[in-house]
């Protein structure tokens, strides 16, 4: 689809601004030492400033520039490094004074200078230079040819059509493409101008034409258009098509035409289309949810060729209504997963003031099956019904219970978070703790208050069963926050040996910076050779995985890691982050790091490692090196 546009000095100047700050990249010149006065910038461009700097000016004249910045710029048309520069300040400027400029250059201009200048008088949609682009459209040279019928088809108009137009019907075939996209463009304007019949003259006669395919789909999309209601024969037409191409133009125009009569013809087409059309047909219809023919749609959501139906049901979920429910929760319960699937998928977002209030009102009279999948819904949809989700904790199918547990996850508030602590840290029912805790995990990541949240789980933990526990501080360390490192920390420190346990494991690979120091204390204090390690080995990864952490920060806890780490293997840990992150202190500390024995040899050749890496302060990284007697740093 082609599409006429006038280019605004404002629009042109963000593409202007892209292009001289890739002046500037490229060249060293400071866009920001640029006059902004045409007098300063014009001297720039009479001046001996090199080829960048002028293209900059150029650049400030598209913007700041007048007419009497003209005759200046235009010199620089003959100027192969800064004829484009030149041309984008030319099409900016306002008045006649550039059009004439433009049009004067081609009388002396040739090839790629010839056919930019051609595609200025374009932009600049220059009734004035019908003319000349129309002798230009026998040009030997078959890029100017095709530069002058597109610039033709820019300007528009009558005098434009007919060139174009008369051209075409003689034409030879390597011009018949950019002839046939010149009369698009101009047909464009016509239409855009309320001139319905000369446009629709102009696309019949290009989808008629000799010219390639995409040009022909244009044309036909256009004639469709321009017609109006007239041009829905048309758009029948091209919908019964056995050419896939025509058939996709079609369903893009049946798109932008408001007319139910287009609704109409869609429906026309469903009748008797195969079920792969017939899916394809009824998207279309969502498309248009002003017009769409719901009915149509509601029926094809029932049983029936599959692609059609799950076709409607996606289509339910976008054009659907309180009619379209008890339709989609029958597909809800099919035998079908991908029926299933698509039923679920258009509940959740399946329009309508009252279709909340109706999923909770089928809840009394729902079967299991049937309740099951209303619970799911209400948790999909996010409706508030926390007292019937409650209670539905007490039926005896499990997997209804499952259901309204989840249901919960996605929808208790603040206040009731108790009510899934309570079922997950005590589930009345054995079979009930996997789905509670899971649910209390999504409940408390999207709570707006988490670190509330961790306070009223920190609180539960110490009441539930082994397994709770454990899950509890799972979903802390998924959360995060202050409140819940410092329960998790607690744990790792206490005297629970499960606790202690899964604390220190997760502790170990905590996801924020302020997990040092409660590390670094569970490392020195631990009786536990086995959650030393861990918090060690955890300590020490925060150096390694934060590349943003300040040098003293990860010196600071590289240096806590050789004194308290036990064990060479983790004091070997630092020296790999160490060389991770070489710099001259971080040369210093594994310079230092040969004096504890078991590291002297890891340590050397850490240091020489990290010496090599240093980018920069040679004679400083040599003197460290050799004050150490390592000699000299190796190229």
């Amino acid at each position: 689809m082609l599409m006429v546009r006038h280019v605004s000095r404002a629009a042109r100047f963000l593409a202007i601004t892209w292009l001289a700050t890739l002046v500037t990249t490229q060249t060293g010149f400071c866009q920001s030492d640029l006059p902004t006065t045409e007098p300063e910038l014009l001297a720039i461009l009479t001046g001996d400033a090199p080829p960048a700097r002028k293209a900059l000016a150029c650049k400030g004249l598209a913007i700041h520039g007048s007419p009497a910045a003209v005759a200046e710029l235009a010199k620089l048309l003959t100027d192969p490094q800064l004829a484009s520069w030149s041309r984008i300040a030319l099409e900016a400027i306002p008045g006649k004074e550039a059009d004439e400029a433009l049009r004067k250059a081609t009388e002396s201009l040739e090839g790629n200078l010839l056919i930019g200048v051609i595609n200025s008088i374009g932009i600049r949609r220059d009734v004035g230079a019908v003319e000349l682009l129309t002798a230009r459209l026998k040009d030997q040279n078959s890029e100017v040819a095709d530069a002058a019928a597109i610039a033709l088809g820019h300007i528009g108009g009558g005098d434009a059509a007919k060139a174009l137009q008369e051209s075409l019907a003689s034409a030879a075939p390597s011009l018949r493409n950019a002839l046939a996209e010149g009369c698009i463009l101009c047909a464009e304007q016509f239409h855009a101008n309320g001139k319905a019949t000369e446009a629709t003259a102009l696309y019949d006669q290009i989808r008629e034409a000799d010219v390639p395919k995409q040009r022909k789909l244009e044309g036909l999309r256009g004639a469709i258009l321009a017609r109006g209601d007239a041009g829905l024969a048309l758009l029948a037409e091209a919908l019964q098509s056995e050419d896939k191409r025509v058939f996709q133009m079609a369903l893009g125009t049946a798109r932008e035409i408001p007319s139910k009569e287009v609704d109409k013809a869609l429906a026309t087409e469903y009748g008797r289309a195969a079920p792969e059309r017939a899916a394809i047909l009824i998207a279309v219809m969502a498309d248009r949810p002003e017009t769409a023919n719901s009915a149509l749609i509601l029926k094809a959501a029932g049983p029936g060729p599959k692609p059609v139906r799950l076709a409607a049901l996606a289509a339910l979920g976008r054009v659907g209504n309180e009619n379209s429910l008890s339709t989609l929760l029958d597909a809800g319960l099919d035998e079908d997963a991908e029926v299933v699937a698509a039923a679920q998928a258009a509940l959740g977002s399946l329009p309508g003031d009252g279709i909340n209030q109706e999923i909770v009102k089928r809840l009394s009279a729902a079967d299991d099956n049937l309740l099951r999948l209303l619970l799911e819904t209400i948790g999909q949809r996010r409706i508030d019904a926390i007292p019937e989700l409650v209670k539905a904790l007490d039926h005896p199918e499990q997997p209804v219970r499952a259901a309204a547990l989840i249901a919960l996850g996605n929808t208790v508030t603040p206040q009731s978070l108790n009510v899934l602590i309570a079922q997950a840290v005590a589930p009345k029912l054995a079979d009930d703790g996997t789905a509670a805790l899971a649910a209390l995990k999504t409940a408390a990541v999207r709570m707006p208050d988490r670190e509330e949240c961790a306070a009223q789980l920190a609180a539960a933990l110490n009441r539930g069963a082994p397994a709770a526990k454990d899950a509890i501080l799972e979903i802390l360390s998924e959360m995060g926050g202050p409140k819940a490192l410092e329960t998790v920390g607690a744990a790792a420190s206490g005297n629970d040996p499960q606790l202690q346990d899964t604390g220190s494991r997760l502790l170990g690979k905590w996801s924020t910076q302020d997990a040092a120091p409660v590390l670094l204390n569970l490392a020195k204090t631990s009786p536990s050779d086995k959650y030393h390690v861990r918090a060690i080995r955890g300590y020490i990864s925060l150096a390694r995985r934060f590349a943003a952490m300040p040098e003293p920060q990860r010196l600071e806890i590289c240096q806590n890691a050789l004194d308290v780490a036990k064990h060479p293997a983790d004091k070997k840990l630092v020296l790999d982050v160490l060389q991770l992150y070489p710099t001259v202190a971080s040369l210093q500390m594994a310079i230092r790091a040969r004096e504890i024995p078991q590291l002297k040899d890891d340590a050397t050749a850490a240091a020489l490692t990290i010496a090599g890496k240093i980018k920069g302060n040679e004679e400083q990284v040599n003197e460290i090196l050799a004050k150490a007697g390592l000699g000299k740093k190796k190229s």
